[in-house]
């Protein structure tokens, strides 16, 4: 082997061995010793194949041997990056680029020169095989890599935000739609009534202008208003021909309010009942705001008259809470049977004309559902008190939520409280846990008004203990356990017209003494709370 230069091929591996090893190392097989480096102080005795034969078996490398590498573009020796070179790891070699143009043959390193030379295959025979190098990372390498690192992150957080952003805008673009379409349908059902501001009709109401409506309110005037809600403002009114009216002032044109203002139309047009409100119109669809306008009840509504809300609001025997409860039972009855779930039920939503018959308002959050279906999924809307407490956790609303809804009622008319009252211990603030508790408890003469003349009147026990049981089956927390709006309305009638007084039945704790429960039209249903095997109010 020259000593100015020496060969080295491709996948060739170099060992050093620690020369002050305490015990001789012999050297390896098929390996040979270079001691040539010159002007270089070396602790390391350097090893590596004369063969030209790169398959050769890996020797067996004493214990103190480290494998390194060396460049093919300098001199072994006086290459001035030798400090890099070593190393505990084996790496294949890099062919260097000047030695692709050498195809076959041995590229080798000159000392002179200080370049690589082509020995054809001719001088060496025939040719080493040589097979692809693993290349070491060059500093553009590795900083591509560090790129690639930081860069495919970022990227990701960068798309995720985008689509995040992007998720918005859809959600933000559907609700808007979903507004345009409700306005559009709005609008484009007066298309073929009218080009007028007023004096059309609508699915046999009429189309009043917004100045009329103004004027018949006295410009909204505070004085002329009746109560407030959840999307508007209701005013009295008074129109051109005579009529007093309600008119209800949407608070303004958003989607709730928009979606409120077609479910009353689409209700109130398809539906008459004696109980339900009457819509006389509302305004066209060049209103500058969107009104409805209703018969007026100018009674107030059950709420005034249980906790004295109104100035006007007076005392109610027990015999017109009966007729409230049936004639509120009987509006909701037929809605249910006419696909429609009212979901807002509850005492200020039951007006009172001058006789005191009763008539279901508000069909602002009512749904409309097929009848081939048990419940139409939706978030939880509604008034807090009365919220069945089923649909608030599943979800799904049926016509089991009214009538959790109307238990309350039964209650409030029972007791003249509030379903809800912060002024109460914090277990009864709901008036459903309270009456729950109570009757469990054998307390119900708690529940009830006291001036209703409860204690002096044994058959008006009898029926308010009646219509309390109901309540208690209505206010389930199970919704398979409550009955259905038209078995509430029968066990009411049978009530109210006592007959629903069989002999020899369970009794009922009504304040120490003891009267015959009832037995409904339908049989008793199961009940979680209490011992089946008893009725809802027990014997002492």
């Amino acid at each position: 082997m020259d000593k100015k230069y020496f060969e080295i091929y491709n996948n060739i591996t170099f060992f050093g061995c620690l020369r002050n090893t305490q015990n001789k190392i012999s050297t390896p097989p098929n390996m040979v010793l270079y001691r040539h480096c010159q002007n270089m102080s070396l602790n390391y005795d350097m090893y590596f194949s004369s063969s030209h034969q790169v398959d050769y078996p890996m020797p067996n490398i004493p214990f103190a041997c480290l494998l390194f590498q060396v460049s093919q573009s300098g001199s072994f020796c006086n290459y001035p990056s030798f400090t890099l070179l070593f190393s505990i790891l084996q790496i294949k070699l890099k062919m260097p680029k000047n030695c692709k143009a050498c195809p076959h043959g041995l590229c080798k390193l000159k000392f002179e020169g200080q370049r690589l030379n082509c020995d054809p295959p001719s001088d060496y025979g025939q040719p080493p095989r040589l097979s692809p190098p693993l290349v070491s990372p060059s500093p553009t390498a590795k900083a591509k890599k560090l790129a690639l690192c930081v860069g495919i992150p970022v990227l990701v957080g960068v798309f995720a935000l985008v689509g995040v952003i992007l998720l918005l805008l859809k959600g933000r673009k559907k609700r808007s739609g979903l507004q345009n379409k409700l306005r559009n349908a709005y609008s484009s059902s007066f298309r073929d009534t009218t080009s007028m501001e007023s004096g059309g009709v609508y699915f046999g109401i009429s189309v009043f202008s917004f100045d009329e409506l103004r004027e018949a309110t006295n410009n909204f005037d505070e004085a002329r208003k009746l109560g407030e809600g959840g999307f508007g403002t209701v005013y009295l009114g008074k129109l051109r021909d005579g009529r007093e009216v309600a008119v209800k002032r949407l608070f303004e044109r958003s989607y709730r309010p928009v979606e409120s203002f077609i479910n009353e139309i689409q209700i109130l047009t398809r539906l008459r009942h004696r109980n339900l409100v009457s819509l006389y119109g509302c305004t066209s669809r060049h209103s500058r705001d969107l009104l409805l306008v209703y018969e007026h009840i100018p009674n107030g509504t059950v709420s005034s008259h249980l906790h004295g809300d109104e100035g006007n609001s007076c005392f109610l025997p027990w015999h017109l809470r009966m007729k409230i409860a049936i004639q509120t039972a009987s509006a909701l009855a037929y809605l249910h049977a006419s696909d429609t779930i009212h979901r807002d039920v509850k005492t200020s939503n039951i007006l009172l004309d001058n006789a005191f018959d009763a008539k279901v308002t508000d069909f602002g959050l009512s749904r409309l559902f097929p009848d081939d279906v048990t419940h139409v999924s939706t978030a939880p809307r509604g008034t807090p008190g009365y919220v069945d407490p089923d649909y608030r956790l599943c979800y799904q609303l049926t016509t089991k939520s009214d009538v959790y809804s109307f238990g309350v009622v039964l209650v409030e008319l029972i007791s003249s409280l509030k379903a809800v009252d912060m002024n109460r211990n914090r277990e009864d603030i709901k008036l459903a846990n309270l009456a729950i508790r109570k009757i469990q408890k054998g307390a119900f003469s708690e529940l009830v008004d006291p001036s209703l003349g409860f204690q002096s009147d044994e058959k008006l026990k009898m029926m308010i203990g009646s219509v309390a049981e109901l309540a208690f089956q209505c206010l389930q927390q199970d919704k398979e356990l409550r009955p259905s709006m038209a078995e509430v309305l029968e066990v009411l009638e049978r009530i109210h017209s006592g007959r629903d007084e069989p002999p020899n039945q369970e009794g009922i704790v009504v304040n120490g003494a003891i009267r015959a429960s009832q037995s409904y039209a339908h049989p008793p249903l199961p009940n979680t709370l209490i011992n089946p095997q008893k009725r809802l109010f027990k014997t002492n």
